[in-house]
């Protein structure tokens, strides 16, 4: 039998420009909705909110 992949790449968009700049893992199986972090935006030049896209 296969295993069912529980972990996959979402893309983080930052909120105030709306550029796609990171890249994580996410596991599906323990956060099911959409992941938030705050992260540095180099086109902001600060540390803004980051969501996940699809």
């Amino acid at each position: 039998m296969a295993k069912k992949e529980n972990r996959v790449i979402v893309t983080m968009a930052c909120g105030d420009c709306k550029r796609r700049n990171y890249t994580t893992m996410k596991n599906r199986q323990h956060t099911s909705g959409r992941l938030e972090l705050k992260k540095y935006c180099r086109w902001c030049k600060c540390h803004t909110a980051h969501k996940e896209t699809r």
